[in-house]
């Protein structure tokens, strides 16, 4: 009798036992290591309002900005990883390693998902005398290091190693063109309009009021086809016989160890979300180029990007560690 009734009492605890919910079941924390109202600011909030929509919970967009993307990273790298934290990852993260700047790399998140890449474009003054690329790059050949000068970015960001990677292709050395460093293309814009610099290797949605302006003018892109929003801009291969891709990305990633179910709905939401129109819409009206790639070949794009960018890192002589 008594066994029974232990029998029973254990059975009856076991059926009181909640069941684990299902993820998600509260609202989710989406980082953007970026300021607020920026590109990276604009694309995150859009994915939010995607995943709310797929998911049925809120999904907080957080700022945290600092050291150059760093501050935000860390948090999203030292993240619990149970899919109520995650972050819109930026192409800096394979950097900050080689810079010295953070300990962490690529293999410290789990990828989820590319969901934009915008490629680098070689922007000159409109009264610049070069009047395509394979003339820039033959006047930057003859001079002197530092005789011309970018701006638009942070030195080492990844405009500054999409465009080192140019001058690479072009058989230049990558220190050729010395940096003013800028916090964003804005301020370079400036720079290049009052003469200040030759150069701004942005993206081409960066340049446009610029070039719509008249004091601007894009001479290749580094892309693998043209850009249909800004078609008269020819890519590498078109404009000096060499084909160069470079530019910064962003994509969607949660810290390493999250659970493989919780992973695999996470990326088949995002999926959703990047595949609808209303994202298609979104990112042509502001020129951003959209980029689709998950799980495994995300991982295998990350990993390509932070072997890339060490060498070029190392090139221009601000790689700090693995020399």
């Amino acid at each position: 009798m008594f066994k029974r009734i232990v029998s029973a009492a254990i059975l009856l605890g076991a059926a009181i036992v909640p069941a684990q919910a299902a993820w998600p079941d509260r609202p989710i924390t989406l980082i953007v290591p970026w300021a607020a109202g920026g590109g990276t600011d604009a694309v995150a909030r859009v994915i939010a309002s995607g995943l709310e929509k797929e998911l049925g919970q809120p999904v907080n967009v957080v700022n945290r900005t600092g050291g150059g993307g760093v501050v935000g990273h860390t948090e999203i790298v030292s993240a619990k990883p149970d899919g109520y934290t995650i972050g819109l990852a930026t192409a800096e993260i394979t950097t900050y390693y080689w810079a010295g700047t953070a300990p962490f790399t690529y293999a410290d998140v789990t990828p989820v998902a590319l969901v934009n890449f915008d490629a680098a474009a070689l922007h000159v003054a409109a009264d610049s005398p070069w009047q395509d690329a394979a003339q820039a790059l033959d006047a930057i050949k003859q001079a002197k290091p530092g005789t011309y000068k970018l701006s638009g970015m942070p030195v080492g960001a990844a405009f500054h190693l999409a465009f080192a990677g140019l001058l690479q292709a072009a058989d230049i050395d990558a220190k050729a063109v010395a940096v003013v460093p800028s916090q964003g293309a804005a301020p370079g814009f400036q720079e290049l309009a009052s003469g200040g610099v030759q150069i701004v290797p942005s993206s081409l949605p960066e340049g446009r009021a610029m070039v719509d302006a008249g004091r601007v003018k894009a001479l290749l892109v580094l892309a693998n086809e043209r850009i249909p929003a800004f078609p008269d801009v020819p890519v590498a291969k078109e404009a000096i016989g060499k084909e160069v891709v470079g530019g910064t990305w962003r994509g969607l990633a949660a810290p390493k160890g999250l659970p493989d179910d919780i992973t695999a709905k996470l990326t088949e939401t995002v999926e959703k979300v990047v595949k609808a129109p209303e994202f298609a819409k979104f990112m042509a009206d502001r020129g951003f180029g959209v980029a689709f790639a998950k799980g495994n070949e995300f991982r295998i794009f990350l990993e390509d990007q932070h072997a890339r960018n060490g060498e070029l890192m190392g090139a221009l002589g601000l790689r700090q560690q693995g020399k």
